[in-house]
């Protein structure tokens, strides 16, 4: 039965373009991985080596809480030997795929079902954070279940020691580089609540987020943007952070509408980008390290 389903998702993904370099052609005898977002595809196609095709649902420079897929891709995603999934609500557009595949005995690998999650919280609301990446501890989590989950869906992993390895050296200098920011200027302002995982794990605090939320599919009001700005002038901030798939409008909007005029830096913290220093986890988690202690310096 589950040879037939594979086989009739298979003749549907005919000329579908892989989503990765990593990611072979359909007709490939390796097992077949499936990951929702760009920045666990990395992750997963480092781990896994020459194990398997691996298949990457977003593309570089989508927005994980909006982007969809086409039938054909949700098709093979659900003749996939395993998916893998950040989870805590963050791929709202694909959840339902998601779960058809896991409906079809797919097994489904969840990210944030092996961290101590966070919870990103206002006045008026408040939900699970599950931008877990940007603690690369807590992917060292991530990347030990994962081997595991591999492992259990027929996948040998060849990566995994490596990668950990690499997320250790990670952690290791980015909190390097956040000692030197002084501790009344480790305040941090996103386009949305993105860096709960950050600041935790390397001390800082989060003032606000443009968007009062965890999510880009919400919207601030003037009481929100009025309340940022009293918050924003109160902590001294001299930098707000918008991630790249997200315009700096609402950003701008603050400086212009609320009076408060400070710099305004894109980072990649959502989604790879194509090419570039944000092309792979490790390259984009140091490179917004760098623009980080680079905008809380300003004088």
């Amino acid at each position: 039965m589950r040879r037939a389903r594979i086989a009739a998702a298979l003749a549907l993904t005919v000329g579908v373009v892989a989503a990765t370099a990593g990611c072979s052609s359909a007709g490939s005898d390796r097992p077949l991985v499936a990951v929702t977002t760009n920045i666990l595809g990395d992750v997963v196609t480092e781990v896994v080596g020459d194990a398997a095709d691996v298949m990457v649902l977003m593309p570089p420079g989508a927005d994980p809480h909006s982007f969809e897929v086409s039938a054909q891709e949700a098709a093979r995603l659900r003749a996939a030997d395993l998916v893998v999934e950040n989870g805590l609500g963050l791929e709202e557009g694909v959840a339902r795929h998601v779960e058809a595949a896991a409906s079809d005995g797919v097994p489904v690998f969840t990210a944030g079902d092996h961290v101590e999650a966070l919870e990103w919280t206002t006045e008026d609301d408040s939900g699970p954070d599950p931008h877990l990446w940007t603690d690369p501890a807590r992917m060292v989590d991530v990347v030990e279940a994962l081997d595991g989950a591999l492992r259990d869906a027929g996948v040998e992993p060849s990566g995994t020691d490596a990668y950990l390895d690499e997320l250790a050296a990670l952690d290791t200098a980015m909190s390097d580089a956040f000692e030197g920011i002084p501790e009344d200027r480790r305040a941090l302002v996103t386009n949305h609540h993105v860096f709960g995982y950050l600041a935790d794990r390397y001390g800082f605090r989060v003032v606000g987020a443009v968007i009062p939320s965890g999510t880009t599919l919400a919207s601030p009001s003037a009481a929100d943007l009025r309340d940022l700005a009293s918050a924003i002038d109160e902590a001294g901030v001299p930098t707000i952070f918008a991630d790249l798939s997200q315009p700096a409008r609402l950003a701008e909007v603050l400086a212009d509408e609320v009076d408060v005029h400070v710099e305004i830096r894109s980072l990649a913290t959502e989604s790879l980008t194509e090419d570039g220093d944000a092309s792979t986890y490790l390259g984009m988690m140091r490179s917004n390290t760098s623009a980080i202690v680079d905008g809380l310096s300003i004088s």
